[in-house]
């Protein structure tokens, strides 16, 4: 007869894998039999009564390899693989002594309490005591791959570590990263390649920029912090805390119901709430009204302040798209228009708007590029329209110093430049990493880049390099520049001014602000006040004001 399922016991009356009553020997200071001892007197000393050959080591369990290649069927066989497999390399100890529990293999998490094998540091219950709980149960977690490797979910406990109260067994303490788990970084990366936080782009606290990317201040990989090379951004608009969407469309469409404007309660609604609120607001005016809001707006108001409520009402990537085909459309090209926009938005912004271009205008963003730019500005133009930038990765001062080596060496080092080496670097490289770069050039050239773009290129493709080199370096400055070109003298640029105070405002107008006040010495609200007139400056005025 044979129990090669349950161990070797014959089955017990209550279940399996246990003698039956009376089999115990009396308790009382008894040790725990070896599984020599077990076996022998299970099925004679010589191993007679084994249901199979006896294996090397005399258990009949071939040791150190896996019992299932040779047993097809034997799905309850725990015990003994699981506790002898955890010390296969170490001798067994003399009879009439529990065995020690093993030692954690490396890279792996032994099966926790409960499962298989006494705890590190307690005895099992004397022979013919209480079994501990589970002993003899399957253990799930053997070979469970630690944090980091495909482990299960933290609520699977059969898996992975014990419970922090028993730190002796399982994985070992937090002081030792090296052992057993590999340390955080490794295996799965926290946060991804290079991942940063959305405000600065630096790693968290502790953490290091994720796998692959070098600690801060690293010399063996020229890394340092993202930190200061990011700027801090915060726009004067913010969502209006009580918004009332019901409440809000009521009062629109009172303001332009019958006869008369009530233009003051079109600017309280549409400068004191945030893009995603006026599309809410734009989707239940004609809810509840089965209106359009922004052909209601166009019907009741006039001039610019006309233009800066309707560029109000369109979501950021339409109002780009929008902003970019007027730049194209009729005679002329607005260079400076698309400089702008193209060379100041970020990938995920690109990406956006030109999809929002094909949906509003069913043409190709790039077409139009090609069609109405020329030259290595064209080149450039187009570079930026695909958004395919490096963003945030970590600052390589290493390949910083290369590419303003570069640049140095295919601008003013040679006769002729080799504009496609400004193209790909300015066009590719993160605005974190460029800045670097600038840093770097002034150190080989000694002269600042401006200096070199300027005696090197001219013309449109001079504007837009410049306006890259500007706006990565200051971008507020650049924008504040904008702002102040618009405005002085005689007239006023209207279409610059509202678009860049519509798309700016809740970006980072205060710290626009704050650049126009140190360049020019006088407040951007000042300026606004001084240079527009009517509803037009009031709106823009709500705009630029911090709430």
């Amino acid at each position: 007869m044979s129990y090669s399922s349950y161990g070797g016991y014959p089955p017990a009356p209550g279940g399996y894998g246990y003698p039956q009553a009376g089999g115990y020997p009396p308790s009382g200071g008894v040790g725990m039999p070896t599984p020599e001892s077990a076996a022998a007197a299970a099925y004679g000393p010589s191993g007679a009564g084994l249901p199979y050959a006896p294996q090397p080591g005399g258990l009949g369990f071939n040791i150190g390899q896996s019992m299932f290649g040779s047993y097809p069927s034997l799905p309850s066989i725990v015990v003994p693989y699981q506790y002898i497999s955890a010390q296969s390399t170490y001798p067994f100890q003399q009879p009439g002594y529990p065995l020690q529990p093993a030692y954690p293999q490396q890279g792996y998490n032994p099966a926790p309490a409960g499962y298989g094998a006494p705890q590190y540091g307690q005895s099992q219950p004397p022979y013919g005591g209480a079994p501990a709980a589970g002993y003899g149960a399957p253990s799930p977690g053997y070979g469970a791959p630690s944090a980091g490797y495909g482990a299960p979910p933290v609520s699977q406990p059969g898996y992975g570590a014990p419970p922090a109260s028993q730190p002796g067994y399982g994985a070992p303490p937090a002081s030792q990263p090296g052992y057993g788990a590999p340390s955080g970084g490794y295996g799965a990366p926290a946060g991804g390649y290079g991942a940063q936080t959305a405000a600065y782009g630096a790693p968290p606290a502790g953490q290091y920029g994720g796998y692959g990317a070098p600690s801060s201040g690293s010399a063996g990989y020229g890394g340092v912090s993202n930190t200061s090379y990011r700027i801090y951004e915060e726009g004067t608009l913010k969502p209006y805390p009580h918004f009332n969407v019901e409440q809000d469309v009521q009062v629109l469409r009172k303001a332009m119901k019958g006869f008369g404007t009530d233009e003051q309660a079109i600017i309280s609604i549409l400068g004191n709430r945030s893009n995603d609120q006026r599309q809410r607001i734009k989707q239940m005016y004609k809810t509840c009204y089965g209106r359009d809001l922004v052909n209601d707006l166009k019907s009741e108001l006039g001039g610019r302040f006309e233009d800066a409520a309707v560029a109000l009402m369109m979501r950021p990537d339409e109002f780009d798209a929008y902003e970019l085909r007027r730049a194209m459309r009729g005679a002329g090209t607005d260079e400076a228009a698309l400089i702008e926009i193209l060379c100041t938005r970020t990938n995920a912004q690109i990406h956006a708007l030109t999809a929002a271009y094909k949906n509003m205008y069913g043409r190709k963003l790039e077409e139009d590029i090609i069609s109405e730019t020329s030259g290595h500005f064209r080149k450039l133009l187009v570079s930026m329209s695909v958004g395919g930038r490096q963003e945030n990765l970590p600052v390589d001062i290493n390949k910083a110093r290369a590419d303003a080596q570069r640049l140095y060496q295919d601008g003013q080092r040679r006769w002729g430049t080799d504009e496609n080496t400004f193209n790909m670097i300015l066009a590719s490289q993160s605005y974190e990493q460029l800045r670097a770069v600038f840093d770097e050039y002034g150190r080989v050239a000694n002269h600042d880049i401006e200096q070199a773009i300027k005696s090197e290129m001219s013309g449109d493709l001079s504007t837009g390099m410049l306006t890259i080199v500007r706006m990565i370096r200051n971008k507020h400055g650049y924008f504040a520049e904008r702002l102040y070109q618009s405005m002085k003298g005689l007239g006023t640029d209207d279409r610059t001014l509202i678009r860049i105070v519509v798309s700016r405002c809740e970006v980072d107008m205060k710290q626009i602000k704050a650049e126009f006040q140190r360049r020019y010495g006088q407040s951007l609200e000042a300026f606004v006040r001084d240079d527009i007139s009517g509803d037009y400056r009031r709106l823009i005025q709500v705009l630029i004001t911090d709430h």
